[in-house]
């Protein structure tokens, strides 16, 4: 992917990190706690079959409470007297797809918090947000901005330094196949790098993207006129 923004081969970069799966993904919340997970199958066809659909809903409600971490112990998890692998296995035999647990995550929140869930397309894309507070409605929307803007970070307080020169490495390659910025001095290439870096860095993070209910204002703003930050997501 990085070889391809060098070379100036834009539109390929999203399509390179595609998982070659189906599925669906769904998001639960009880209490202090939420999950969100992703059920992978084979086709976008079975993905919407009722039992798929349920077994979704099964699986989701029973990681909530679980206490697990990882697939392998997700697995493991009992439901009803079976495990969600037999469950899986089950639905495999009867949908004839291969259907599994591709992975999930359980959050939680403390009392003075409040979660965000926003579900896109019927679990193509399932988001949760922590904020700070309790208003439900700023909480959903920025779960609307997460899944709408795919941030990495929700500041840059929460970023690598490796991912800052990372990016700043691949702006430099990109002015050296230029053909347009050769000769200009060193100064205004730097200026240059800096700027392109700032700019694809602030698409990254979460409160520096445009507000996608109010594009005259930065997520920051929204959030500040609320009273509010965001703590996870």
């Amino acid at each position: 992917a990085d070889w391809l923004r060098e070379n100036g081969i834009a539109k390929a970069v999203k399509k390179a990190g595609r998982i070659a799966a189906e599925g669906l993904s769904k998001v639960v919340v009880k209490g202090n706690k939420a999950c969100v997970v992703e059920i992978n199958s084979e086709t976008d066809f079975v993905a919407k079959n009722e039992q798929f659909l349920t077994l979704v809903d099964t699986i989701a409600n029973a990681l909530v409470d679980a206490g697990v971490k990882t697939v392998e112990e997700a697995n493991a998890v009992s439901v009803n007297g079976e495990t969600i692998e037999n469950l899986l296995i089950n639905a495999t035999a009867t949908i004839g797809e291969k259907i599994t647990l591709r992975r999930f995550e359980v959050v939680e929140k403390a009392d003075d918090e409040v979660f965000g869930d926003y579900v896109h397309m019927g679990g193509k894309i399932s988001v949760i947000v922590v904020l700070k507070g309790s208003d439900a409605t700023v909480a959903h929307n920025i779960a609307m901005q997460v899944a709408s803007m795919n941030p990495s970070y929700i500041s840059r307080d929460y970023m690598e330094a490796e991912v800052v020169e990372k990016e700043r490495a691949i702006q430099t390659e990109i002015l050296k196949n230029d053909a347009s910025l050769a000769g200009k001095p060193e100064k205004v290439l730097a200026g240059i790098i800096e700027g392109r870096v700032s700019k694809t860095l602030q698409e990254m993070c979460l409160v520096d993207q445009l507000y996608i209910l109010d594009q005259g204002m930065k997520v920051s703003q929204y959030l500040k006129n609320n009273n509010t930050a965001v703590t996870s997501m």
